[in-house]
């Protein structure tokens, strides 16, 4: 027997509540070199015999998949579940990419179906991103894959995938003592609406370890892994050194209380998060192992006293900025190397620019009533746009469903890529006018309104109006005046 909890994801698909993480395998490949993938497949197997059956990795994650493979070739039992990523490059999706990035992650992890094929969107105002899950549900739907997930997703656009039709069962975000966004927004919503939040980044990089407790403040340069440079901005976002010292010794306190580790007490306050299915700690595969250590977060929990200390140590931190996966879409961007420069090189905008009469620059979103209709989705003239009536239709498909909120939230995404498209910035938007086609919805899509212009407050109008399409519940229009 183990004490390692497990939780069911999907019908027929159980997980481990503590998941290993594999994305140290690119960390230990960085030089060049690859890991000797067969003694990595096998120092797999006494976490799957400790009860951590769950292996958590992505398409860009080193050898991590052919690691999986070789297991599956070499052992091949006690079972294990194995969650993948992918993570295409910003821009077009056809229905061919995601086909050959599903047989590879097949082929690679030697495997007729992936357990769970979590996907990351780098941009939600290209819609692309909708294409890609349409057509990973396709393979779905085929048997290819058991369960589909998000990683990196903020809570509207968990709604928006929802509301579409993607049958999302988790959500991977980074969740810690030091950042806590998961615990706001998200975790309300994955807990009404049974998506499990996969949390990893919960031992911040082995920030929240005895390890560095009391310690000086490293520098930023001389840190030996990704996780270590990544972490350690998350801390300078949070408050910086000081304030983190505060909560580790907080969490030293609180472990040698209940007779565990400060990694413990950092990872089962994430556990205990509401809508936490698991928490992704990483492994460095035939380097080191914390097995024991990791079963020992099901052998007790938080008491009121555990959970009052850190709630009065969290305090002294500021809140990271932003909902769950904004690191890696707004500024300040908490990666590696402090921008995107490791990830891609450019984003192609989200709708092409042709030009219009009298050299107006125009953008079109490809739906069918631009095309019988007449209208440009948006034109610059000058440096003003504007931005025609807008509703959440993409292609041939409704997005969001009845939800209101996500429509709204849609349709204000297409109108920040128009805008985008045409060298202008949300920031630049000084108008806005809102059509809803019952005045029951306005307060859901207000609330879309607001968090997308909330720092920016824009002039705006909301009606009550009959739109064309009985299916579409909000529209919405904007001008914007892009400065010199």
């Amino acid at each position: 027997m183990t004490d390692v909890e497990r939780l069911t994801l999907a019908p027929g698909l159980t997980m481990s509540r503590a998941l290993t993480g594999m994305w140290q395998v690119a960390d230990m490949e960085r030089d060049g070199r690859t890991l000797d993938l067969d003694a990595a497949a096998r120092a797999m197997v006494p976490y799957v015999e400790g009860g951590m059956t769950t292996f958590d990795m992505a398409d860009h994650y080193g050898s991590a998949e052919d690691i999986v493979g070789r297991y599956r070739k070499l052992v091949g039992s006690p079972p294990a579940q194995f969650f993948t990523k992918w993570v295409p490059k910003p821009g077009p999706v056809t229905r061919a990419d995601v086909r050959e990035a599903v047989t590879r992650a097949l082929t690679r992890m030697q495997s007729e179906r992936i357990d769970l094929l979590q996907f990351h969107a780098w941009r939600f105002v290209d819609p692309s991103w909708l294409d890609a899950l349409f057509y990973l549900k396709e393979c779905q739907d085929e048997g290819l894959i058991a369960a589909l997930g998000a990683c990196n997703f903020d809570t509207a656009h968990v709604a928006v995938a929802i509301a579409s039709g993607i049958p999302f069962v988790s959500n991977q975000v980074c969740c810690s003592l030091i950042d806590r966004r998961a615990t706001g927004k998200l975790g309300a919503y994955a807990e009404a609406h049974g998506i499990q939040i996969l949390a990893y980044g919960t031992l911040a990089g082995g920030f929240l370890s005895e390890k560095w407790l009391g310690q000086p403040e490293p520098e930023l340069e001389r840190l030996g892994t990704w996780s270590q440079m990544k972490y350690k901005r998350f801390i300078d976002t949070a408050g910086g050194w000081g304030a983190f010292q505060v909560v580790l010794h907080a969490a030293d306190r609180v472990a040698k209380r209940l007779g565990v580790s400060i990694a413990n007490v950092a990872s089962r306050w994430v556990l205990e998060q509401p809508g936490v299915g698991g928490v992704i700690i990483g492994a460095r595969l035939s380097q080191s192992a914390h097995m024991e250590d990791t079963q020992r977060l099901f052998r007790f929990a938080l008491d009121a006293e555990a959970k009052a200390e850190l709630a009065n140590a969290l305090e002294s931190l500021t809140p990271i900025p932003g909902d769950c996966g904004d690191e890696y879409r707004t500024p300040p961007f908490l990666t590696a190397s402090g921008d995107l420069s490791h990830h891609l090189a450019t984003f192609p905008t989200p709708y092409r620019v042709v030009e219009g009469p009298n050299g107006r620059a125009q953008v079109k979103s490809g739906t069918s009533w631009e095309t019988m209709y007449g209208y440009a989705r948006a034109v610059r003239v000058g440096d003003r746009i504007h931005v025609s009536g807008t509703t959440a239709s993409h292609g041939d498909k409704l997005i969001g469903g009845t939800d209101p909120y996500a429509q709204m939230v849609f349709a204000l995404d297409k109108v920040q890529g128009a805008i985008e498209s045409l060298g202008g910035a949300i920031d630049d938007v000084v108008r806005t006018r809102v059509f809803v086609a019952n005045v029951a919805h306005w307060e859901s899509v207000a609330r879309a309104h607001g968090e997308r212009f909330g720092a920016i407050t824009p002039a705006n109008t909301l009606v009550e109006a009959r739109l064309v399409g009985e299916e579409y519940l909000v529209e919405v229009e904007a001008e914007a005046d892009v400065p010199a």
